[in-house]
């Protein structure tokens, strides 16, 4: 019978796995190792190993109660070799007093902390995370260039703004940050799930579908649980900071955990779709953030998002047929969630496999929780409406129909002929690119094409199948922009009117303006014009312009600098009704950042900062902000103005930070003042070794 071998002591080897498991970037002081392969560790012994005369026994457990039955207890003993497929543990030395322990962990086997025993009186510690680099784990990826990105990249690009002007926002990740992974675990360990029945909850940590479910929940905090952010749209944030204050995800999870897991205030959507890439990529699962510009938030199920209009164009409140007032449904500017990728075996449709979209800011309950997700992305293209989680509120997201409805004076109601169109310009940051991606096409197929309308037929989106495409010829109404929409100056946009039949037109047009939040709720009137007798000859074009001021839309805005345009045309002759309407971005002025000094390793560089004020009048209160992955140590460090900066003057700071890894890194600027808020910006910087490294 085989003898125990008798172990003085233990070399964890945390810098050669670290390495190996590309796990390094978490620090080498502990072993963290990826499940699905083999990590080795070396045995000091007090006596000898002989081939066939010794053996080991071998225990792995993880959560408060380990069961061999829910796979979070695993007895193995050594093999001739190691086994990937499951525990297993081989010597991999020649006989001798210090041998070289091979031992991998099972693909599927929960992720999170150890407790490994070797025989009888060594036990060791270790995390284990998920490993898209081994082909039996669920959340393979194949490509490395897509590894990089969605797994190990600390920065990247989120998007805002509108379908017509999208733009990119630089946020630090952060997730291989000093105690980001612990965070993330105890994101894990908080949630009510694992509270309620921990050994049940440690054996679902297997299953990636599982665990971006409970974070799909636990970044929000709306049921009454541990949940990282506190969400609010109010633009009240007294008691916290704007969500526009953020610039990266490290600073959020350190105070949630410093807090004793208060929730942090506040939050939206980016932001919970960004914490919620951190901890994803941190625990091993790769991730992506999304952007869907004219997102549906469909609150009755119906696949219709219902508004309603005064005879000025103005949003109002209807009545129903049974006498309830009746208000228009949400329409936002621009929504983010996640997609993580993994296989989907509990669908089984191999179809179903790689992008799952998940989404943690919380709008509507699932299964009595604020979650939503993940769902297959190929799902929602499909309309297979019955794939777990929440597919009908995802697939309203981006196929929702928008129908308006015009209230008159006398009570009665017409139904406004309009272009507007949910789900565009999907977007993503593309591999390896500060650009966006368009990835529209993996959610829906072209508008029109047969292929939408047998995923209409499936879902039962009666109201899209029975809309026909509006006719060419006929009256034609739609906006345009000035080509420079700049905040702080003033600048014209257009109503574009074409009479295309063979008769003249006598109609009224109504052109407004007014300030609106990304998740389209209006705000102050910026601008407003009302043509009671536009004359439109037959083939005929107008162009009318609104004058937007500084002075009369500069109090309106939020700090996402949307106006929402809205146009109404009524056509005396057959009461026809067209209206269209777009929210326009004001772009802020630049941020250049130059880097003073030589970009090594551990050498004190200065970051030159500028911003021109393109304000009519002084800007007070100045502060510029940075931070950076391996650049600032998961710091915001920030720097203030002493004077106000007059108009057309630069606001101009140095700020010093100190690399700590090589390589290409993202370092991320904001600016703020009373009357500029949060402008941001970043600047690449490849960091070169220390000498010696």
């Amino acid at each position: 019978m085989a003898q125990d071998l008798d172990i003085e002591r233990v070399n964890l080897e945390c810098e050669f796995n670290n390495v190996d498991h590309r796990t390094d970037l978490n620090g080498v002081d502990r072993l963290i190792v990826r499940r699905g392969q083999v990590f080795c560790i070396s045995l000091y012994l007090r006596g000898r190993y002989e081939p066939g005369a010794s053996g080991l026994t071998c225990v792995a457990e993880t959560g408060p109660d380990p069961s061999e039955q829910y796979g979070t207890r695993a007895v193995f003993s050594l093999t001739p070799s190691v086994d990937s497929s499951r525990w297993s543990a081989a010597v991999t030395s020649p006989p001798g007093d210090m041998v070289s322990l091979s031992l991998c962990a099972a693909p599927d086997a929960p992720i999170g902390r150890y407790m490994l025993r070797l025989g009888s009186s060594t036990q060791i510690q270790l995390i284990m995370l998920f490993n898209p680099w081994c082909s039996g784990d669920a959340v393979y990826m194949e490509r490395e260039e897509d590894l990089a990105e969605y797994v190990l990249a600390q920065d990247g690009l989120l998007f805002m703004g509108s379908s017509k002007y999208p733009f990119s926002m630089p946020w630090t990740f952060g997730q291989f940050e000093s105690g980001i992974l612990d965070v993330c675990l105890r994101i894990l360990d908080m949630n009510p799930k694992c509270l309620r029945n921990p050994g049940k909850d440690h054996s679902g940590r297997r299953n990636a579908v599982y665990v971006c479910r409970v974070l799909s929940a636990m970044v929000n905090c709306n049921d009454r649980d541990s949940g990282v952010l506190w969400g609010k749209w109010d633009n009240k944030y007294s008691g916290g900071e704007s969500p526009m204050f953020w610039t990266g995800s490290v600073d959020i999870l350190r105070r949630w955990d410093r807090s004793d897991c208060a929730p942090v205030k506040f939050g939206q959507c980016w932001v919970f779709a960004a914490v919620a890439c951190s901890v994803a990529r941190a625990l091993g699962i790769p991730c992506r953030v999304v952007t869907n510009y004219t997102s549906a938030h469909d609150s009755n199920a119906n696949l219709l998002i219902e508004h309603y209009v005064n005879e000025d164009g103005k949003p109002v409140t209807a009545t129903n047929q049974r006498g309830e007032r009746v208000h228009s449904e949400i329409l936002w500017n621009y929504h983010c969630w996640v997609e993580s990728w993994m296989t989907r075996p509990d669908l089984r449709k191999a179809e179903f496999n790689g992008w799952q979209a998940f989404d943690s800011t919380p709008q509507e309950k699932s299964d009595g929780v604020y979650c939503c997700g993940p769902v297959p992305v190929r799902a929602i293209k499909e309309g297979e409406l019955m794939s777990k989680y929440d597919a009908p509120f995802v697939f309203a997201e981006v196929n929702a129909d928008v129908v308006t409805y015009m209230m008159k004076k006398d009570g009665s109601r017409t139904e406004v002929t309009t272009r507007t169109w949910v789900g565009q310009k999907i977007s993503t940051k593309r591999v390896g690119h500060d650009e966006r991606e368009d990835i529209t096409h993996l959610y829906k197929y072209p508008e029109g094409s047969e292929e939408e309308r047998a995923v209409f037929k499936k879902a039962e989106h009666q109201n899209k199948l029975s809309k026909r495409p509006q006719q060419e010829g006929g009256l034609q109404l739609s906006i345009k922009g000035s080509q420079d929409m700049k905040k702080g100056c003033d600048f014209d946009v257009f109503a574009l009117v074409t009479n295309g039949t063979s008769s003249e037109k006598m109609c009224r047009l109504v052109f407004s303006s007014c300030g609106v939040s990304y998740t389209g709720v209006l705000g102050a009137n910026c601008g407003f014009k009302d043509l009671l007798n536009l004359q439109l000859p037959p083939g005929g074009e107008q162009k009318v312009p609104l004058k937007l001021n500084y002075s009369k839309y500069g109090s309106a805005l939020t700090e996402h600098n949307l106006i929402r345009l809205a146009t109404l045309l009524l056509d005396y002759s057959t009461e026809q009704v067209l209206m269209d309407t777009r929210s326009i971005v004001l772009t802020n002025p630049d941020i250049k950042v130059q880097i003073l000094g030589e970009p090594k390793v551990k050498r004190k560089l200065a970051a030159e900062i500028t911003l021109k004020n393109p304000l009519p009048h002084s800007l007070e209160n100045c502060c510029f902000s940075i931070q950076g992955a391996d650049l600032t140590g998961g710091a915001i460090i920030s720097e203030s103005l002493a004077d106000a900066v007059a108009p057309g003057q630069d606001a101009k700071v140095k700020i010093y930070f100190t690399p700590s890894r090589s390589g290409l890194r993202k370092l991320v600027v904001d600016f703020h003042s009373r009357q500029l808020s949060h402008v941001k910006g970043f600047k690449n910087v490849i960091i070169a070794p220390a000498r010696g490294e």
